[in-house]
């Protein structure tokens, strides 16, 4: 998705407050995620549904080592001659869910997205104060894809752990970033600050009627249960056109016959266990019986899915196969496949009754992420060599292959900056602050904080990770890098903080439009 322009009233802005002068580059570009609150519902419920399979599922923004590179040439030690700029931190209005570690803000999280190959992906963030308590910090590169496009279905989910989203979720609305990265990929411009809707919960279903069904914005789909004609003809009589709703079908009667049966027929498939499928003729015979028709998955499942169909092929009424499969560490995935072979059967009808049941998912506005989980302040133009923590969630192995973080607990370093900024040739980078540390990819993105309160939680986000690299030339990450927050830094902050957006869901529960 391209640049976009969008209309001022959207985003709370003044014609007075966007004025440059004509000949002047601009400094600041911003792009739609999915403003409207149709699209972001749907963002949303993609991340959420079967019990946060997708989360679950995503992987760590991969650096391949060959672009874990070294500083070079110190570049300057006053990279900016603009006045400091400072917001001052909020914490959270409602005391929410805890985190496992005490010691970590809260306003920490994983940004979630898809990108252009279709792999789903994350990175870290935090929640950052602002006029409408709705903004994220987080790395341009976890916005833009190569400093161009925006990725697709973008979230950010605080406190994030092992699939699960305590505080909801929120759809990225409106991104704002430097000219530099998005037109040139320049990494000195890798920050981004992103306009998030308010907060996405799924509380559950709950069965309606047939009105309500239709009448209903949000999820919803509807479940059929077989029945016999008695009960269909009973049901009908006794509620007739105004409910329970039952409905009848027709398939093919499976009278099973031979490949050469000359009469009417049809080929359908049989399911089979995994041994089946392979004992199967090839794929290259004719259309013969038990030759191989298909092979369905793996599909992702939920937790309860896999537990239910676990019980059912230990009491062998399961032919198909499930699989549990580790994660980033502890995370877990599941799956299920299935397997079908083909089979003729002759052309004929019988009928099958059904009575269907309408539901719909049910779904809370978890409010502001302001006040869900508070939000740190931020400054720009600040002396460099003070002191700072860094947090982020550590996912990706080092470049000698060794993996000592798993992505699923966010982890820190602390130290003080380099004195001077260093450039990066290799990203387009003159201007980069450095901090020693050994987090690896997975955490970019995350905050660095000045003047942390560890009782608080709270600071001042003064540049998020950007780069990791190998000074030493051991093949491990021993120094992580950000774009130095400058003037520019607080321009583009103060453009994305007068976005607005509002709930994506109504008062009972549904979608909006």
């Amino acid at each position: 998705m391209k640049r976009l322009l969008i209309p001022l009233a959207a985003v709370g802005l003044t014609a007075a407050a966007l004025a440059t002068p004509a000949a002047a580059a601009p400094s600041w570009v911003t792009d739609p995620l999915a403003p409207k609150p149709a699209d972001a519902y749907s963002t949303a419920l993609f991340w959420l549904d079967a019990n946060g399979a997708a989360l679950r599922k995503a992987t760590q923004y991969h650096w391949d080592s060959k672009d874990v590179t070294k500083v070079v040439n110190v570049s300057s030690d006053k990279p900016d001659d603009g006045k400091p700029g400072i917001v001052a931190p909020t914490g959270a209005a409602t005391a929410g869910a805890k985190v496992k570690n005490v010691n970590l803000p809260r306003t920490i999280g994983k940004v979630f997205f898809i990108d252009r190959k279709g792999d789903y992906r994350w990175c870290s963030a935090t929640s950052i104060q602002s006029r409408h308590r709705n903004l994220v910090a987080t790395a341009g590169h976890c916005v833009y894809e190569h400093g161009r496009d925006v990725f697709a279905k973008w979230v950010f989910v605080p406190g994030y752990y092992q699939g699960k989203a305590p505080y909801g979720v929120f759809a990225g609305a409106y991104a704002f970033t430097t000219y530099d990265l998005d037109t040139y990929d320049d990494y000195d411009g890798d920050f981004a600050f992103v306009a998030v809707h308010n907060g996405f919960e799924l509380t559950g279903s709950r069965e309606v009627t047939k009105g309500e069904f239709s009448d209903w914005a949000g999820d919803k789909w509807v479940k059929h249960e077989e029945i016999k004609e008695d009960d269909y003809k009973a049901g009908f009589e006794k509620y007739g056109p105004a409910g329970p709703y039952w409905s009848k079908d027709f398939d093919v009667t499976p009278e099973k016959v031979g490949h050469d049966y000359k009469g009417d027929k049809t080929l359908t498939k049989v399911e089979v266990t995994e041994n089946g499928y392979g004992d199967a003729a090839p794929s290259t015979a004719a259309n013969v019986n038990g030759e191989q028709y298909e092979k369905v998955g793996p599909t992702p499942i939920s937790k309860e899915k896999y537990q239910e169909l676990s019980k059912l092929k230990a009491d062998g009424k399961f032919p198909g196969k499930v699989d549990a499969e580790v994660q980033s560490g502890a995370e877990i995935a599941w799956y299920e496949t299935r397997y079908y072979t083909k089979q003729w059967v002759k052309a004929g009808k019988t009928v099958r009754y059904f009575r269907d049941h309408y539901f719909i998912g049910v779904a809370k506005d978890s409010g502001k992420l302001g006040d869900a989980v508070g939000g740190q302040g931020i400054a720009w133009n600040q002396p460099q060599g003070q002191p700072v923590f860094a947090f982020g969630y550590p996912g990706d192995e080092h470049p000698d292959g060794s993996k000592p973080y798993t992505g699923v607990t966010p982890k820190y370093c602390y130290g003080k900056t380099g004195t001077k900024t260093y450039q990066v040739n290799t990203f387009r980078v003159e201007t980069h602050q450095v901090l020693k540390c050994s987090m690896t990819g997975g955490a970019d993105g995350g905050p660095w904080l000045l003047k942390y309160n560890n009782s608080k939680r709270l600071g001042y986000v003064n540049g998020v990770t950007s780069l990791f690299h190998d000074q030493d030339g051991n093949d491990r990450v021993d120094l992580i890098s950000s774009a130095y927050f400058d003037g520019e830094t607080g321009d583009v902050y103060n453009k994305a903080q007068y976005a607005e957006t509002k709930s994506i869901i109504g008062p009972k529960g549904e979608m909006l439009s």
